[in-house]
Parts: structure tokens; C-alpha cells; sequence
């Protein structure tokens, strides 16, 4: 019989709850007709407020090019507006407009229904746990290399 991992409860717990964020995230843009990006887009601007459209790429993990079309769809849907930074002329910055807020709006319930069975007197330590929790996953997932796809051929292409 394999021994159980001291941590293996707390690890299995927390990928049940990114599970089930990525789950909200999937039933979220289904509701409000986005796409997966364009919804964490919106959950970046709302957590981190106005971004660089540069800021955005890397808080998503995109090319600034593909960025430039994620945040022309937004602004094509009326969900975000790009304006001028205000001390460097070479950059804009991308805000939510009222109807971006308005998708924050909806789907705030949904998230605050997670918390209905936690006691008043909890919040607080819940929220500094999550809040910890995020810290640390978001530093040790920095540190994980990933795959440098500039030079890797498809699988498609052929050999001459």
C-alpha cells in the first residue's frame, strides 16, 4: 500500500478548486458569449485594473500581436476601450467600459455564492489564504520553464 503524502489532501483540494474555476471561467463565457481569453482578460482588468496592452499579453501568456486582436474584439464588442497613457504618448491603455463592468457585475454572485457556507467571522482568513495561495502558485509557476516554440517545426511540415 503507497503512504499518503502529507500534502496530497491540501494539493488534491487545490486542483478541485482550479478545476472548478476553470469550470466558472468555461460556463462564464459561454453565458456571456466569449471567448475563454477575452474572460480572463476581463478577470486581469478587473483584478489588476488598467493594463498595457504588453502587460495584458504577458498576464495571459500571448504575443503583443495576438493581443492586439484580443483586445480589438473587446473593443469591437464594447466590453473595452484602448486610450492614451497618460505620461507616454507611445502607449495606450485598455479599461473595461461600462459593459465589461457589467459582465464583472454578473458574474460576481457567482463567485460570491462560493463563500456562502463559510461563517462571517471566516472571511477574512479565507480571504488571506486564497490570497496567499494565489501568491505562491503564481511565483512557483514563474519559475516553471516553458517551451520556447519559436524554432520547434510543426508536425506538419516536411522534411527536404
Amino acid at each position: 500500500m503507497v503512504k499518503e503524502r502529507p500534502l496530497g489532501p491540501a494539493v488534491r483540494a487545490l486542483r478541485a478548486l482550479i478545476l472548478a474555476g476553470e469550470q466558472y471561467r468555461q460556463k462564464l463565457a459561454e453565458e456571456v458569449e466569449l471567448g475563454l481569453t477575452e474572460t480572463q482578460a476581463i478577470s486581469y482588468l478587473t483584478v489588476k485594473g488598467d493594463r498595457g496592452q504588453s502587460d495584458l499579453a504577458a498576464d495571459l501568456g500571448i504575443t503583443t500581436s495576438a493581443a492586439t486582436a484580443l483586445i480589438d474584439r473587446l473593443e469591437a464588442a464594447g466590453i473595452a476601450t484602448r486610450y492614451p497613457h497618460p505620461h507616454d504618448r507611445r502607449r495606450t491603455l485598455v479599461r473595461l467600459t461600462s459593459k465589461g463592468h457589467g459582465i464583472v457585475e454578473q458574474s460576481y454572485g457567482w463567485l460570491a455564492a462560493a463563500f456562502e457556507r463559510i461563517p462571517e467571522e471566516q472571511l477574512a482568513a479565507t480571504t488571506e489564504t486564497l490570497l496567499m495561495l494565489a501568491e505562491d502558485l503564481r511565483k512557483k509557476s514563474d519559475t516553471i520553464p516553458g517551451r520556447d516554440r519559436t524554432f520547434i517545426p510543426s508536425s506538419r511540415s516536411t522534411a527536404r
